[in-house]
């Protein structure tokens, strides 16, 4: 089970918690203060270094820190590239929304401007008629929020 300790709260909220803390077998990480199994990044670049330093075997480095073969070389890559932060985990997903071009927020605009009352699911049925982009009306809420907290767009009032 998971200590919930205020470093793992933190650990957690930066994407740096390890989710497999039991699998790491390296004697350091076992009654150390300062060896946490938790901490993914301090586990990582101690298995790298075991390799580099220490000269212990790809293969024998990654099993005794729980990672597969192709996960250290990864890391490796990662660390070389981009050093420490390369470790940490990268965000999945979109990194903006892509859907909501200016296109999109400029016909958004409009159509608010026309009918202030017009709700996210009527803007994504008229989004998708004029410009045959299909958009969740989710998004176009949330984008329409970003929008407002920059001073560009007017909340729907509703």
């Amino acid at each position: 089970m998971e200590r919930q300790s205020s470093k793992n709260i933190a650990l957690r909220q930066q994407g740096a918690l390890n989710a497999k803390p039991a699998a790491v077998m390296d004697p350091l990480f076992r009654d150390s203060e300062f060896f946490d199994p938790y901490d993914l990044l301090l586990v990582k670049y101690e298995m790298l270094r075991r390799v580099r330093v220490d000269g212990m075997s790809v293969v024998a480095s990654a099993k005794q820190f729980g990672f597969s073969r192709v996960a250290f070389y990864q890391a490796m890559r990662a660390f070389q590239r981009d050093g420490l932060p390369g470790l940490l985990p990268k965000k999945r997903g979109p990194k903006h929304r892509h859907k909501c071009s200016l296109a999109v927020m400029q016909l958004i605009a409009e159509l608010r401007q026309e009918d202030p009352g017009c709700s996210s699911s009527r803007l994504a049925v008229s989004i998708r008629q004029r410009l045959g982009i299909t958009i969740h009306h989710r998004s176009i809420e949330r984008a329409i929020q970003a929008l407002a907290k920059k001073g560009l767009l007017l909340p729907n009032p509703r």
